[in-house]
């Protein structure tokens, strides 16, 4: 598994974390060792720029993701092929706010936004109540095993 982070933002993260985070997250749900995933930090107005240029909408937003060989989750029998998962982009900025109003950690709010942007690059959605249901309910239980595998380290 290969995968890059790139802070390019003035705010200092967790590095460590978040790539113990992604090879978490690819193993839980069997995607292939082999599979290469780019992770950028950017600032606000660069996150912007992003948002209106693919998503046609102002402002800045948290996270966005660009999926590159549509790649899905595997089973415990059979792993997903290799490949290029894609890139995430985050915003610290904006993952501040969010964590202040959530009541926690910036550096938990960015984890949430890792394995965010990770389950739609393997082709989960929320646009629907039953899509959001199961997305976020695998995402809160990814964060949840990972927050223990921490905590054994």
């Amino acid at each position: 598994m290969s995968v890059e982070i790139n802070n390019e933002s003035e705010m200092t993260v967790e590095e460590g974390t978040l790539l113990r985070l992604a090879a978490f997250v690819l193993q839980t749900l069997h995607v292939h060792p082999d599979a290469d995933l780019a992770v950028m930090l950017v600032d606000e107005a660069a996150m912007e720029r992003l948002h209106v240029q693919w998503m046609d909408e102002p402002g800045a937003t948290d996270v966005l993701s660009f999926p590159m060989d549509e790649l899905r989750p595997g089973t415990e029998d059979r792993e997903t092929p290799a490949g290029l998962l894609g890139d995430i982009v985050i915003c610290p900025q904006v993952a501040a706010v969010q964590a202040e109003n959530a009541g926690h950690a910036l550096e938990q709010e960015v984890q949430v936004l890792l394995t965010h942007g990770m389950l739609h690059l393997l082709g989960f959605d929320h646009a629907a109540p039953e899509e959001e249901a199961e997305m976020f309910g695998l995402q809160r239980d990814i964060l949840l095993s990972f927050a223990m595998a921490e905590r054994g380290r």
